[in-house]
């Protein structure tokens, strides 16, 4: 499905006095208001590829109606967000779940719809058909010399795909740990991931990056062989200068300080990037900014602060992309609200005032400082995300659009009712 422009520039006629009412006033609060919508026109958050349809617990999988069945319908969904939003123009491949038949094919179809392919992800928590090997007991990790090699070579393999579809970085998540004490050797469980990790550094691209993923807990629960950023850190570190740690943010104890950690992760230069999501209680990949709204803020502040800090480009120095489980909601309404959260939390960091924040912790005034960042997270700044849409030609609303088109109708008229998306 492609969004004809004529349409959404109807749609965004009906709504543009009263988003002109709404810009003006609240650009008037905002003196970097132009600076703010400038940056915001530039920046994407890249879609993955499995969240595209409908996720599910471990209990079970609801599946939705007009999912997208294969690679082609995956890029045409995130090319009907990114006509929507302006903001989604990347997608994120899984592989094996979403192999390309014809590259040259894909990169075509890409291309028309205005999307580009971010990082490639590697699948070594699941045994697929016809695979030799299990991984009942790890990948990397694993005491069998021939599973390690086998986990090697598929990561060799997403890379080569990647690489044929112009992707520039692999992000590695491992389900490696142990779920019972005694069960495994702490130290030569590290010893052997990182051996197989270095043989994967080496296969890479000299352009390319390793993201090294992290998660504290699931499916081990005893242990987990990466499974903080400590530990993520210290691969990277291990590994070389084209080695990152990626934050995913379910992937901590509950009450982690996130933002001090994406601080860190930025002052020592090893921060890769972001799989946004949100959480209640632990892993649960809940829309961005649906639970935690502040805490988010608070993260897109250090990113802000941190990456000026070290000159860095914010649209493309760092890896931005969701990664959340659509199990209740249409995943595409999801998805837009998802990107509209970030979009929301990045346009207040960036409105934040550097020098009345640095002077108040200088003195130690901690309620000024609360006063600064709290008073930019309370602003509405809905109308210069808006704002920047409009000039990009998307919709001013896209959600809005999105239900008001019964676009979802519309994909299950063209795909049917029995598609199932790949995918957990």
């Amino acid at each position: 499905m492609v969004i004809e422009k004529s349409s959404i520039q109807a749609f965004n006629g009906q709504h543009s006095a009263l988003h002109q009412k709404r810009y003006e006033y609240t650009a008037s609060l905002i003196p970097n208001a132009e600076d703010v919508i400038r940056k915001l026109m530039v920046f994407n958050v890249a879609i993955p590829s499995w969240a595209l349809g409908t996720g599910g617990t471990r209990f079970g999988r609801f599946s939705g109606s007009g999912e997208p069945g294969t690679l082609e319908q995956k890029l045409e969904d995130v090319g009907l967000l990114h006509a929507l939003n302006a903001s989604s123009g990347a997608i994120s491949l899984h592989i094996p779940w979403d192999i390309p038949r014809d590259h040259a094919a894909i990169m075509q179809q890409a291309e028309y719809l205005g999307i580009a392919f971010d990082a490639v992800n590697s699948n070594t928590f699941q045994d697929q058909k016809d695979q030799p090997l299990s991984y009942k007991f790890g990948s990397l990790q694993h005491v069998d010399n021939a599973v390690r090699s086998q986990a090697v070579q598929h990561n060799i393999d997403v890379i080569r795909h990647g690489a044929a579809l112009g992707s520039k970085s692999l992000t590695v998540w491992l389900s490696d740990g142990s779920c019972f004490p005694g069960q495994l050797n702490f130290r030569k469980a590290f010893q052997r991931t990182l051996e197989g990790m270095h043989e994967i550094y080496a296969a890479l691209p000299d352009d390319w990056k390793l993201f090294v993923e992290y998660k504290a807990f699931e499916p081990n629960f005893y242990s987990m062989t990466v499974g903080d950023w400590g530990q993520s850190l210290l691969f990277s570190g291990k590994l070389g200068p084209k080695a990152y740690t990626l934050v995913d943010l379910g992937h901590h104890l509950p009450n982690a300080n996130i933002e001090q950690i994406v601080s860190l992760l930025l002052m020592e230069g090893k921060l890769g990037g972001f799989h946004f999501n949100d959480s209640k209680y632990g892993d649960d990949d809940l829309t961005a900014g649906s639970m935690r709204p502040y805490q988010l803020f608070l993260i897109f502040n250090e990113l802000v602060e941190g990456m000026d800090a070290r000159g860095m480009d914010h649209a493309r120095d760092l890896g931005w992309m969701i990664d959340a489980s659509h199990n209740v909601k249409d995943p595409l309404e999801d998805l837009l609200q998802s990107v509209e959260a970030l979009m929301l939390a990045y346009a207040q960091a960036l409105c934040v005032d550097r020098a009345a924040l640095t002077a108040a912790q200088e003195r130690n005034d901690a309620v000024a400082a609360q006063e600064i960042l709290q008073d930019v997270f309370r602003t509405d700044l809905r109308p210069l995300l808006a704002e920047a849409r409009l000039r990009k030609g998307a919709a001013l609303h896209p959600l809005h659009f999105f239900r008001e088109k019964k676009l979802r109708d519309a994909l299950v008229q063209e795909r049917g009712t029995l598609n199932i998306s790949t995918g957990l």
